[in-house]
Parts: C-alpha cells; sequence; structure tokens
C-alpha cells in the first residue's frame, strides 16, 4: 500500500475535460467513430510566422534558461497588444509576468495572495481549475451561481452577498463554459464594489480576442487607473492563436505582486519555454499573425451562427446560454427526461452515437452541457446531425 498522500491534494480532482479528451481520443485509436467537441482548444494550427519564429529560435540557439519573468522582447510586444486593445492605454511591460500557459498564471496569482480562512468567490458554471487551484492555495473557493435570465452572469448584488472574510474573485471573460461576456459597465461596476471591498479581481481574459461584438472582448483594462489597484489580468497565447501546445501564459499585476510571483515561479517552472518565447512574441506583434486571428475569429463566429440556428430550428425547447464570445456553447438538458442530468447525457450520447461533450458537473452545474466548436465546419454538423437524433429519441420515449 502506497503511504497517505499529503493534504495539500484534499480537495483534488483530476481535470474532467482532460479526461474526457482523453477518452475520445482512446475510442478514436481503438476504431471507434467519435466526434469530440470537448476539447478547449482551436482546431487552427499556429499561425506559420509564429510557428517558424520557434524553429529558429531553436536553431539559433535559444535553448537555455530564459529570464525568470519573461523575455523582455515578449513582454513588451504582449504589452503593446494589451495597448492596442484597449485604446492605448498605458501598459508597462515590467508588470507582465510570463509563466507555462495562464494555468501557471492563475496559480502563481493565487498562492502568492490567498492562504488560510480566505475565501475566493467563482461565479459558476465556472472553468474546471479555478476551484482546483484556490484549494491548492489552501484559500476555500465559494461558488456563486449565475443567473439564468443574465446569461449566467454575476451582478454586484449577487456577490455583496457573501461575508467579509471575501480576499478573492476569479472573473471569466469571455466565460468558458458558457460563452457569455460580460460588458464594460458590468465590468465597472465589479470593479468598483471590489475596490470598496479590498477584494481582489483576478480577471481570466484568456479568450478577449474571440469576441463576436464589435472589436475585442470589454476588459478591466479599459478601466481607469484608480480601479486596478487590486487587479491581476491572465491572458496568453494558447486560444488566439492556436498555441495551446507551446504552454505561453502570462499576468498582468502590480509590481510588487509580479515580484512575489517571480520568486514563487524561481522554484517551480524556473521560467516559460524558451523557444516557444520567442514564438509568442513573434504571434503578438507579426501583422500576418494578426490576420491569421481575424480569419479564426471569422470561422468561430460563422460556426456560432451555425450552431445557434441549427438549436432554434431543430430543439426550440432546449434552454442555452446565447454566446458571444469564446467557443463553447453551453446548453441545458436536465427537462429532456425527467432525472436526465448532464452527466448521463453524455455518457448516453458517447455510447449511442459517439459524441464527445462535457457535464456541465464538470463545470458545477448538471443541469447543463458543454459543447465546444473548436472543430472543423464538417465535424460540428456531422456532430449535431447525431445530437439531434439522440435527443429526438428522448423526446419520444418521453411521449411513449
Amino acid at each position: 500500500m502506497p503511504d497517505r498522500l499529503s493534504p495539500n491534494l484534499a480537495h483534488l480532482k483530476a481535470s474532467e475535460t482532460v479526461a474526457i479528451s482523453a477518452e475520445a481520443r482512446r475510442r478514436k485509436a481503438a476504431g471507434e467513430d467519435v466526434l469530440d467537441l470537448g476539447v478547449g482548444e482551436p482546431d487552427f494550427d499556429t499561425p506559420a510566422a509564429a510557428a517558424q519564429a520557434g524553429i529558429q529560435a531553436i536553431q539559433q540557439g535559444r535553448t537555455r534558461y530564459p529570464p525568470n519573468t519573461g523575455i523582455a522582447e515578449l513582454r513588451r510586444a504582449m504589452a503593446r497588444h494589451l495597448s492596442e486593445l484597449s485604446a492605448g492605454r498605458a501598459v508597462d511591460p515590467e508588470r507582465i509576468m510570463i509563466s507555462t500557459g495562464s494555468k501557471q498564471s492563475l496559480f502563481n496569482t493565487c498562492f502568492a495572495l490567498f492562504g488560510s480562512r480566505d475565501k475566493v468567490l467563482i461565479p459558476s458554471p465556472a472553468w474546471v481549475s479555478y476551484p482546483q487551484i484556490v484549494h491548492l492555495s489552501r484559500a476555500e473557493p465559494v461558488m456563486v451561481p449565475g443567473d439564468v435570465e443574465w446569461g449566467l452572469k454575476v451582478s454586484v448584488k449577487d456577490l455583496d452577498a457573501h461575508d467579509r472574510l471575501v480576499r478573492g474573485l476569479i472573473l471569466c471573460s469571455p466565460c468558458n463554459p458558457t460563452g457569455a461576456v460580460y460588458t464594460t459597465t458590468e465590468i465597472r461596476a465589479i470593479a468598483e464594489w471590489a475596490r470598496a471591498r479590498s477584494v481582489w479581481v483576478i480577471a481570466d481574459e484568456i479568450y478577449r480576442r474571440i469576441n463576436y461584438g464589435e472589436g475585442p472582448a470589454p476588459s478591466f483594462l479599459d478601466l481607469p487607473d484608480e480601479l486596478l489597484e487590486r487587479v491581476v489580468i491572465i491572458t496568453g497565447a494558447s486560444k488566439a492563436y492556436a498555441m495551446t501546445g507551446w504552454r505561453i501564459g502570462a499576468a498582468y499585476a502590480p509590481t510588487a505582486l509580479v515580484q512575489a510571483m517571480a520568486a514563487l515561479q524561481s522554484h517551480t517552472t524556473t521560467g516559460a519555454n524558451h523557444p516557444a518565447q520567442w514564438a509568442a512574441a513573434t504571434a503578438y506583434s507579426d501583422p500576418r499573425v494578426e490576420a491569421d486571428v481575424v480569419r479564426m475569429v471569422a470561422a468561430f463566429r460563422k460556426r456560432r451562427d451555425t450552431l445557434v440556428d441549427r438549436f432554434r430550428a431543430q430543439a426550440p425547447g432546449i434552454e442555452y446560454v446565447e454566446p458571444h464570445g469564446a467557443f463553447y456553447f453551453f446548453f441545458r438538458v436536465d427537462g429532456l427526461v425527467s432525472g436526465l442530468g448532464g452527466s448521463d447525457f453524455c455518457t448516453r450520447l458517447m455510447q449511442e452515437e459517439g459524441v464527445a461533450l462535457v457535464p456541465g458537473l464538470a463545470f458545477g452545474d448538471d443541469r447543463w452541457v458543454r459543447l465546444s466548436y473548436a472543430v472543423s465546419d464538417a465535424e460540428l454538423g456531422q456532430a449535431l446531425d447525431r445530437i439531434f437524433a439522440f435527443v429526438g429519441r428522448l423526446a419520444s420515449s418521453r411521449a411513449a
């Protein structure tokens, strides 16, 4: 028998989204006809200019330890990019901390800010890793249910219902898993609430560029400086630049917090992948890559429109969150058959139709299911045909 594990892992659960993707790959490898709409990564290749910059970095010998906080070229490129997205506001590259993916940026931030007895609010449904990362920092995640009538978003009234031990808030917009996007007015109200309560806001804006309104999604960086004293912006190359496997994330934070996170990272990963940082620097600065991003977002928008149109036409009774960003479609299944939840729905859909989705239980609410439309148009069309066939059988069984 192995010795007992550390109490640090008492609350830890493996990522459900990773597990579902692994199961879909296993079934495919076994020869099964499986369509995977569970994975949360773009189906596009990394833009050629960025990929070539990574190759050249290796060829030029840029393969030794990088600076702990990230190479200066990437931090400057990211600062310019963030400035451009927010009407030219000043963004100091010295306040940018590069890490091994935005997940490590989130971990660094939580570990540096929170500890025992601290409470961290997380609007629910929420990405699977937020509560796990908060637990690892020995703080307490507090899930705050979003309003169904408001795209499952939360308001200041929802946040203010919690006690004074609240030290942090993790807010994702555009949101994984719902695709909802907070407006500038909503973000400002939350920032003003947080400032009045001395609450740290960790704003996960990794999907900011994948927005179906005008320009990028609203950001905390669109607010005046006095509202940003306790705000950390999480971003990275994974989603907008189709660079998930390159593992480049970042946090934009007050200087003292960046220094604390740098000290922490010096004892964990030392620094993010060196050649990948050069690839990301090109991604953030090369006009050819920007053109690729525009085309990718247009493709996601087209798929979103197709998806919404088909649900309206073929499953008018199914409730869903109108997606305004990211590449997820969150729909409700508990009303299809009495006693059916998202987990059972996904299990049966995989068994009967070979389509992989993620049950809402992974995000805190098993009445719902998440579908990722980061797949080709053809795969999306086939998967929807199978989903609607399955839903049709459920409806027939209920009527019988």
